[in-house]
């Protein structure tokens, strides 16, 4: 699939399969200031690697700069976004997997000491990784070691992915470099269970008019004082949250060449085909006509 229908990393999105729950997703740089990765969470956890550029990242009610050639760790469900920073374009690299990926078959010291403790959050990766020391180095090179074997997918890539984790955890447990992340202050989870429950609900209901008012209900509070909340939250409006995830579905909608494109448009809560191109082009950087040829040619040259 072209790499600009894969960015979203969907949160219904099966990564990998079943047998191999881990995936690999690139993003091309795009336009400064716009969101690189919408407010989202998924219940896999992700190793998010900064390419180029710079990234002004967001982790549930913490915001950080993080530069290139450095990454950040997401425990899974944790509510996460990026928006570019600086004078450059930003393109990154997201690794997300099932931390069952790396569970024994049977309860032994590794399970015991490590797997089982990343998984409650208790001893689980530091969550900004920068070149400061030697052993952050350390896993910064693993890391864009697996990055390259996903990318490759070489015969037999799926052990040197996974043996590049233990590593990593290795690295981590012999520097004590581990972080407890098993409590949240009890504002923090109101305010980020809020922001879910505003989120799912926009998701369950994107292919129909949808008022502010309604979504707000849901939490509940009024207009006002939701859109404030969730414009502090995601530094996006409730509007530019919905038209860009609204966008996401369409742009996997436009892979099927039997769907017309106001059918599209339709599909995915808009009512004017004029107002859906001019999102559509806000987003995606080309009108959906734009977008279905170049996955054509695409597929094409393939």
């Amino acid at each position: 699939m072209d790499q600009t229908t894969r960015h979203s990393l969907k949160e219904d999105r099966l990564h990998g399969d079943n047998a191999f729950p881990l995936a690999a997703y690139w993003m091309e740089p795009g336009e400064l200031g716009a969101p690189v990765l919408d407010c989202h969470w998924h219940a896999e956890a992700e190793f998010f690697y900064v390419l180029e550029g710079e990234v002004l990242f967001q982790i549930d009610t913490d915001y950080f700069p993080v530069k290139a050639g450095e990454a950040v760790y997401i425990d899974g469900g944790d509510i996460h976004a990026g928006h570019a920073l600086g004078e450059s374009a930003c393109s990154f690299c997201a690794v997300v997997f099932d931390t069952h990926l790396l569970a024994s078959a049977s309860y032994d010291a590794v399970q015991e000491r490590m797997i089982s403790p990343l998984q409650d959050k208790k001893r689980t990766f530091p969550r900004h990784i920068k070149p400061s020391s030697e052993w952050e180095r350390s896993l910064l090179e693993h890391l864009r070691a697996i990055m390259n074997a996903c990318g490759k997918q070489g015969t037999g890539y799926e052990a040197a992915v996974k043996g590049r984790f233990y590593l990593m955890l290795h690295e981590v447990a012999a520097a004590g470099g581990w972080c407890n992340r098993s409590e949240t202050s009890s504002a923090d989870t109101t305010k980020i269970d809020r922001l879910k429950k505003a989120i799912a609900y926009m998701q369950q209901h994107y292919h129909r008019p949808l008022r502010i008012a309604e979504i707000a209900e849901q939490i509940p509070m009024s207009e006002g004082q939701f859109c404030r909340f969730f414009k502090a939250m995601t530094r996006q409006t409730p509007i530019e949250y919905l038209n860009a995830y609204r966008i996401r579905q369409a742009a996997e909608l436009l892979l099927h060449a039997d769907r017309t494109i106001s059918a599209v448009a339709l599909d995915v809560g808009f009512d004017h085909m004029s107002y859906f191109v001019k999102v559509f082009r806000k987003t995606m950087k080309c009108t959906p006509s734009q977008f279905r040829k170049k996955l054509s040619d695409s597929a094409e040259r393939r």
